[in-house]
This record gives structure tokens, C-alpha cells and sequence, in this order.
């Protein structure tokens, strides 16, 4: 398999001819790239692993997702390079050269989406989708300075597109600027919008002391403190809400548990069927996964549907929970295995609950730590995506004019 030689690792597979359909629509003259889990019509998917990709037939229709872009006016330039099966955060994928972040070179760019995020903030294209299961379009996003967006569950078809824990799968794209993020939204999002609900400036923002906590250091907490005031200056301060029922650290397992569990449903088979090689850490989570019993998926699944109610409660139809994206900046690409698991498992406890819950969150590049990028996320109702793309691009814009 050969990689496109662009110099950030971003692409994947052989270089194809630019792919546009339409060529007009509310999309026309932009160029996008896709992660390497969506079919597109005559290509191959191979979803991060060599063997996926030399067992795999070249597809006889493109995702519905992608095509609505096409349809919409966009070309296609590339595929992306995606972590191997998309079971992972961190953007090192053990089968390929690494993405390079090209906001923070020297650190990682974040997976599963991370060739995605790499061509964004590179340049190379003017959006690229990606999924996001456990966290794959806000940490890179964050780790590389871009807008992203988790939507909610179900809101968008994944048909065509390589699972991996399906009540938690959902499609997403980066860009740099809000302005072509939206019109991507109002594309992609289009079956979605009628029930989409809430004004911008309805929203009030509420806070939980427990996921400030998790941020890294005093750096880190200090800069939160700082782009925490300027979405402030658009939506007033935020109130501190009621302890969750549940802990975080308590939550996160829930969220391991059961996205490990539908992981080894998906996959497991074909990982059985002989050796895959599969990549360090991706390796042991499908582990996990195959020694999980539906016992525990029944007993999980229950307290997922619990945290779903309360924090429904919480929100109401007009409240947004505020919280640090990520712990801090992008890790370093050279700290070594067990601080990347540790920063990872740090991660996962601020991203799982827009995962279980399957309420979208926003993440939004307005903070910098150690010269790279710190994002700050905005979580949602259901049903409350457009509301918050409209708010991202209005407190971005605060914040260029507050400079």
C-alpha cells in the first residue's frame, strides 16, 4: 500500500483523480478529503489496517453521507489515514508513518480522525470528515486548532461507513473556519434540521467542577479560566450545576465497558478468523472487549440510560454544559506509550458523556498552552447541532474582535 507522499502523513492509499460531480450547489469550489472508513464508489476501505484493505472489494455506491456532499458540489482530492480500526485516540496508528500536527509539530494529532485533521490544518483541503465514537472529531480538533463537531446520535446516516460501536458512531468533519463549517452542516445535517431546536441566544451555560478538575496543570487551568470568560462575554457566566449522580471515574467505565463490547460484536470475527497484527494498545482493547459478557452490556446500558435522563434534566431545552475539550494540549509524539494510555484514559473522561448520552458537543479553537492549540467544548440537547455551529462561529468571532 502506498501513501500519498504528502508531508504530513495525511493521506492514504494510491493518488486519484479529483472527484466532483456536480460541480455546483452550496458546496461548489471546495475540496474535501474523506476518513478511510466511508465508501466511496470503485474505492477500496480499509479502515487503518493493511489486511482490512487487501481483503476489501472496491465499493459498488458511495456512503450516502459523502455523497450528499458530492451532490452538493464539493471534490474530493484524498483519503485519510484513520487509527487502525478506529480504535484509538492518539493519531499513531502502528502500521503507518504517523499524521503530523501541523498546529504543533512535535505532537500528536489526534486520532481516530487523525489524517482528516492533519489535511485540515495543513491546508490540503478546505474540509474532511471523520467519526467520532469515544472522541475522534473533538481531540483532534482540539489537538490541531479546528472547529469540530460531535452531532447527535442517529442524526446523520452511516450507512456505508466501517462501525466500530454503533450506539456510539457518529459522522463529523473538521474545517478551520466557521463559515465553511456551517455550510458543511447544513448539508450534511439537512434530514436533521426540521427537528433541529434553540436560538443562539437562548442558551445559558452551566458548568461541573468535577471536569474542570481533569484538566492537566496550572497552565492548562489558567488558559481554560481565560477562553472560558470569552464565551462567557456572549453567553453570560456560567452557573455550577448539581453533581452528577454518577462519578466521572465511574462513567468512564460505563462508556469503556460498553463501547469495547460492541467493538468485539463488530469485529471480533474477522480479528478471529487468523493473526491480524494488530497494533499495540487497539490490540489489548479488543481484549476488553471479547471478555465482556451481556450481562455487564445490561448492567452498563442502564446506567448509561440513567445518565442520559439526568443530564437531559439538567439541559432542559435551553442550557449548554461548558467543559475543557481535552485535558490539555496535544501530547507530545515522543513520551512513549504509557503516557499517552494515561493522557488518553484523562481525555476519555471528559469526552464520554456527549458519548453516552448521544448529545452533541461542540469543541471550539480558542485557547493556546505550550504553543499549541486548547480547545473548549459546549454540550448540547439533543437536536441542538445548527445552535451550536451558529454559537462557535459567533464567539469566534467575538474573540478575533476582542484582539
Amino acid at each position: 500500500m502506498n501513501l500519498l507522499a504528502d508531508t504530513l502523513n495525511a493521506y492514504v492509499q494510491a493518488p486519484f483523480a479529483p472527484i466532483q460531480e456536480t460541480g455546483s450547489g452550496p458546496l461548489a469550489g471546495l475540496t474535501f478529503a474523506v476518513k478511510d472508513i466511508y465508501d466511496v464508489r470503485d474505492q477500496r476501505t480499509g479502515g487503518g489496517n493493511p489486511q482490512k484493505l487487501d481483503e476489501a472489494r472496491p465499493a459498488a455506491t458511495t456512503a450516502p453521507a459523502i455523497q450528499k456532499l458530492f451532490d452538493a458540489g464539493a471534490t474530493l482530492v484524498a483519503r485519510t489515514q484513520t487509527d487502525e480500526l478506529t480504535f484509538s485516540l492518539m493519531g499513531q496508528n502502528a502500521h503507518y508513518p504517523h499524521p503530523v500536527n501541523p498546529a504543533a509539530p512535535g505532537r500528536v494529532t489526534g486520532g481516530s480522525s487523525s489524517g482528516s485533521a492533519a489535511a485540515v490544518a495543513g491546508g490540503l483541503v478546505d474540509f474532511a470528515t471523520g467519526s467520532d465514537t469515544g472522541g475522534s472529531i473533538r481531540a483532534p480538533a482540539a489537538f490541531c486548532g479546528l472547529i469540530g463537531l460531535r452531532a447527535t446520535h442517529g442524526a446523520i446516516s452511516l450507512e456505508g461507513t466501517m462501525p466500530l460501536a454503533p450506539s456510539f458512531d457518529t459522522f463529523g468533519w473538521f474545517a478551520r473556519g466557521g463559515e465553511t463549517y456551517e455550510h458543511v452542516a447544513r448539508v450534511a445535517l439537512s434530514d436533521f434540521l426540521p427537528s433541529q431546536r434553540g436560538e443562539t441566544s437562548a442558551f445559558k451555560t452551566i458548568h461541573l467542577p468535577a471536569l474542570d478538575a481533569l484538566l492537566l496543570g496550572e497552565a492548562e487551568a489558567a488558559e481554560y479560566d481565560r477562553i472560558r470568560r470569552i464565551v462567557a462575554d456572549v453567553t453570560g457566566p456560567p452557573e455550577e450545576a448539581k453533581p452528577l449522580s454518577q462519578s466521572i471515574d465511574d462513567l468512564y467505565w460505563t462508556f469503556r465497558k460498553l463501547q469495547s463490547y460492541e467493538a468485539w460484536a463488530v469485529h471480533g470475527p474477522w480479528i478471529s478468523e487468523k493473526e491480524r497484527h494488530l497494533g499495540p494498545g487497539v490490540k489489548e482493547r479488543f481484549e476488553f472487549g471479547s471478555s465482556l459478557g451481556c450481562e455487564v452490556a445490561t448492567a452498563e446500558t442502564e446506567k448509561r440510560n440513567a445518565l442520559r435522563d439526568e443530564l437531559a434534566q439538567m439541559l432542559g431545552d435551553h442550557r449548554l454544559l461548558i467543559l475543557p475539550t481535552v485535558p490539555g494540549a496535544a501530547p507530545l509524539s515522543d513520551i512513549g506509550f504509557d503516557a499517552l494510555q494515561d493522557y488518553r484514559e484523562r481525555a476519555l473522561r471528559l469526552l464520554c458523556l456527549s458519548g453516552l448520552s448521544g448529545f452533541p458537543q461542540i469543541t471550539i479553537p480558542l485557547g493556546t498552552v505550550d504553543d499549541a492549540p486548547f480547545g473548549i467544548s459546549l454540550l448540547g440537547p439533543a437536536g441542538s447541532d445548527m445552535a451550536l455551529i451558529r454559537l462557535a462561529r459567533t464567539i469566534l468571532d467575538h474573540a478575533k474582535g476582542a484582539h
